[in-house]
């Protein structure tokens, strides 16, 4: 598979010298085409500012991050923010919709911020709420809508400008256990079906064992990586075990 995102020795320090923090330490790592990636750790990991970093939100202090072989690092700003337009979709754990527009039109703002013609808009919109099972709802506003729903609303804008990677933060935490679960069958679909790449950052067991592969970060640094072998029962097992690790102090899986 095609290495679609790739970091060398990130490095993000803030702060000044004598009272500085290191929040990412050296940090390297290969994400490919179609990987389905979670990111867990402590609090304080860095898991946030890692997100921001492989997102093109923040930059490194020092290091590269590159896209299909392409530093973004040291892009101007207005070139960052076209990259970000066609590269990246996010999905926030608060959605992130516009309240005043529909669901029709909070999934197509992407597309029509880059003047993209109506026909495709519409085609693209209804294609997409038709794979999320959101196609009812598409005259309602974000307030008729359940958590469940608004997320599924918010991984279809994520995803209409057939980005690159789709970065999910925390898309589970303002979800019941029901619509968290359908949210990540979701996910799965989308990965396995439309061969979507997506990172997600979460503190959840549960919602990690839906990933195909962990990183486990600690001190800025990546302290494991666990696999699935097909198992979601198994791997949630797993990521419990690591975590209680980690939690404890254990350098044994260093």
């Amino acid at each position: 598979m095609d290495i679609v995102l790739e970091t060398k020795n990130i490095r993000k320090e803030y702060g000044s010298r004598g009272n500085s923090f290191i929040a990412i330490d050296n940090l390297n790592l290969e994400v490919k085409r179609g990987d389905f990636l979670g990111i867990m750790g402590p609090s304080g990991a860095g898991k946030t500012t890692l997100l921001n970093i492989l997102s093109t939100i923040d930059k490194p202090s020092s290091g590269e991050v590159l896209y299909n072989d392409k530093n973004i690092v040291n892009m101007k700003n207005k070139d960052l923010s076209l990259f970000r337009r066609d590269n990246v979709g996010f999905i926030f754990q608060d959605f992130n919709l516009i309240d005043s527009m529909t669901i029709e039109d909070n999934i197509a703002l992407p597309l029509s911020l880059s003047n993209v013609d109506t026909k495709t808009i519409i085609n693209k919109t209804k294609e997409l709420s038709i794979f999320l099972g959101i196609e009812t709802q598409l005259k309602k506003y974000p307030y008729e809508l359940s958590g469940g729903q608004k997320q599924r609303v918010a991984a279809a804008r994520a995803m209409i400008t057939n980005p690159t990677i789709v970065f999910a933060d925390e898309p589970t935490g303002a979800l019941d256990s029901k619509s968290s679960q359908e949210l990540l069958e979701y996910l799965i679909k989308m990965n396995r079906e439309l061969n979507t790449t997506i990172i997600m950052v979460t503190h959840d067991a549960f919602a990690a064992s839906y990933c195909e592969k962990i990183l486990f970060l600690k001190d800025g640094k990546i302290h494991a990586r666990l696999d699935k072998d097909n198992n979601r029962k198994e791997f949630f097992n797993r990521i419990i075990d690591l975590l209680a690790n980690i939690g404890g102090g254990n350098n044994e899986l260093l």
